[in-house]
């Protein structure tokens, strides 16, 4: 049986998939001097700075984690730490100048090479393929952790 004949079952395939992305997913995170966690916080924090139980719930992070991710960021001028406007005595998370810079440049040069993988397949495979994946993502209530710029604003995060 040739590759376009083999079939895998749905369980396969997701879970190889999702090895796939994320090899690719670090893959352009180590080009841009950045560990897999830091792409991911800097990623969410592009539309808006998080407060830091905002940011463990979205990526999955215990506190303790989230506190060393964030501590490392800081260190290396991705993000500060900032005043909740609505609690004095909680911090939000926002992108520095230099973070912003640098995610700008890993969030397209990693939408370039996730979209390269699906290279072989017709504008509507494409299609079909996000509709079947955007329903399981939001069927299992999946943080908004990385979006597309022409995502709608209802899936914002």
């Amino acid at each position: 049986m040739g590759k376009a004949e083999e079939q895998m079952g749905v369980v396969s395939a997701l879970v190889r998939a999702s090895f796939l992305v994320d090899a690719v997913y670090a893959g352009s995170a180590r080009d841009h001097g950045l560990t897999e966690q830091q792409g991911q916080l800097l990623c969410v924090l592009m539309p808006q700075p998080y407060g830091m139980s905002e940011l463990g719930a979205m990526l999955g992070l215990a506190k303790s984690s989230l506190t060393g991710l964030v501590d490392r960021s800081v260190r290396n001028g991705l993000v500060r730490r900032e005043p909740d406007p609505r609690d004095g005595r909680a911090a939000r998370v926002a992108l520095t100048r230099e973070g912003a810079a640098v995610v700008a440049e890993f969030y397209a040069d990693t939408c370039r090479r996730v979209e390269g993988l699906t290279s072989g397949l017709t504008d509507a495979e494409r299609r079909a393929l996000a509709g079947l994946l955007g329903r399981v993502v939001l069927d299992n209530d999946v943080p908004v952790v990385f979006k597309e710029a022409d995502e709608g604003a209802a899936a914002a995060g």
